[in-house]
């Protein structure tokens, strides 16, 4: 389970590294390295929003430690 939770991790700090990019300097990184909503492009964009969904469950964790 912590593999996965440093995988996902780092999807969501990727996700959101590229949208200060975005909001910042109107560059999408993903779309530069991997193409115009291109397929590879779409399971980036789906891999962090599954990340960011599973992060959730890092609240109920950080609750129960404490």
């Amino acid at each position: 389970m912590k593999t996965l939770d440093y995988i996902l991790l780092t999807l969501v700090i990727v996700g959101a590294i590229n949208w200060g990019l975005i909001g910042f300097l109107q560059f999408d990184l993903v779309r530069v390295v991997f193409g115009d909503m291109s397929l590879f492009s779409r399971i980036i964009y789906a891999a962090v929003g599954i990340g960011g969904l599973y992060a959730i469950s890092y609240y109920g964790r950080i609750r129960s430690q404490s």
